[in-house]
């Protein structure tokens, strides 16, 4: 009996003396294991690259730049030169406003994805929710791809700003300003917003708007921005009427030099636009640079030789216009076009453009001022159905 007693004890105060060994290990296991899943967590976190940072900073500006000073100069030098400063103001205005209003509910409206499911269509595939309004949750923390969210909230807003100021062209010289700035925001919350969701709203992989999923090619806006603000332009200066003495007293432009300057901000800027697109420094943003440059080049070029053969000689204001068509032709497809893509959708888009804003234009009546339908409605209505841009077929198209 006392050697069982004995033997017990023992057993015990070995037991205790293990113990705190043992306490000891698995904590320092535990302590592994959290410090193993805290790695994973961290590893499986988007990794910002300062690269792609520092380009998306830059394309940002750039876009802007396309509206202040781009557009509004060379919607100045088109016009008559009491309204000169009209259009200045409006392009102002609508910068001021379309920012304010981006971040109260804009971005929340176009980019929230929460309810968006893959291949189901709900409400959340026409329109977001209110979850980032006031950029709630955009944070220094919070990452779109490889770039901060503030960036990419920053560039997604200069999209914003420039396309309700593209319309303006479109009724120039005849809307009060009040006018314009109330058909500005409505435009913006019920035609802007809900088209930018359906394109670009998701997850970039599984719900990629509702547009992706009809296999819509849109790199850089060219339904979002250009189709949305040409369709728009047009309804809007039928309803408003044609300006008092058009077609009776010279309406020709007061500053040719101004437009000019105008659209060569518009060229470079939109380098921002297109490769910027990309939402990084990579490939995929260099041939959209090298695609916009030929695009562009091609189509006011083109423009240059029809007005030669046309009319006798080029004008400064139809190369500037031509450029303006490349420009536009090309966005849905700079991240898939090749060089021989941007050479067939530039000398196509000058003569698609030139007909709308001369022939077609004169045929129906309709005095749309600085040709926002004939070249931004119809231009971006080329591109994406062009051959140039279509993954399958042989005209220098990228596969990939």
């Amino acid at each position: 009996m006392k050697t069982r007693l004995l033997t017990l004890l023992l057993f015990v105060a070995l037991l205790l003396t293990a113990a705190p060994a043992a306490s000891a290990a698995d904590e320092g296991t535990a302590a592994t294991v959290a410090a193993a899943a805290a790695a994973v967590t961290e590893a499986a976190k988007p990794a910002l690259d300062s690269g792609d940072t520092a380009w998306m900073i830059t394309a940002a500006a750039l876009v802007l730049f396309m509206t202040l000073p781009g557009l509004a100069l060379f919607y100045g030098g088109l016009v008559r030169s009491k309204n000169v400063l009209s259009v200045l103001m409006q392009c102002f205005g609508i910068a001021s406003v379309m920012t304010v209003l981006w971040v109260v509910y804009g971005y929340s409206l176009a980019f929230n994805g929460e309810g968006m499911v893959k291949d189901t269509i709900n409400l959340h595939s026409f329109i977001g929710g209110l979850g980032t309004a006031f950029l709630s949750g955009v944070t220094l923390e919070s990452v779109t791809g490889t770039i901060p969210e503030p960036v990419f909230v920053m560039f997604q807003l200069t999209f914003a700003i420039i396309t309700p100021a593209l319309i303006v062209g479109a009724f120039a010289e005849r809307m009060k300003f009040s006018a314009m700035m109330l058909f500005s925001v409505l435009w913006f919350t019920f035609a802007y917003l809900p088209v930018c969701h359906m394109a670009w709203a998701g997850d970039l992989v599984d719900t990629f708007g509702l547009f992706g999923g009809w296999g819509v090619l849109d790199f850089a806006g060219g339904t979002v921005v250009h189709i949305n603000a040409g369709i728009a332009g047009l309804v809007a200066c039928v309803m408003v009427g044609r300006r008092l003495g058009h077609g009776s007293e010279n309406m020709r432009p007061h500053s040719v030099v101004l437009t000019l300057v105008g659209a060569a901000m518009l060229w470079v800027g939109w380098f921002g636009f297109n490769a910027g697109s990309a939402l990084a420094a990579n490939a995929t943003a260099g041939m959209a640079m090298l695609v916009t440059q030929v695009a562009t080049a091609t189509a006011a070029a083109s423009w240059m030789f029809i007005e030669w053969v046309v009319r006798g000689k080029p004008t400064a204001v139809g190369v500037a216009t031509g450029a303006v068509a490349g420009l536009v032709a090309i966005t849905p497809a700079s991240g898939t076009a090749g060089p021989l893509g941007g050479l067939l959708i530039g000398a196509a888009s000058a003569v698609c453009c030139y007909l709308a804003a001369t022939v077609l234009k004169a045929k129906l009546g309709y005095d749309d001022s600085l040709d926002v339908f004939g070249v931004h409605g119809v231009g971006a209505s080329w591109g994406p159905s062009s051959p140039g841009c279509a993954r399958t077929q042989p005209w220098g198209c990228r596969t990939g």
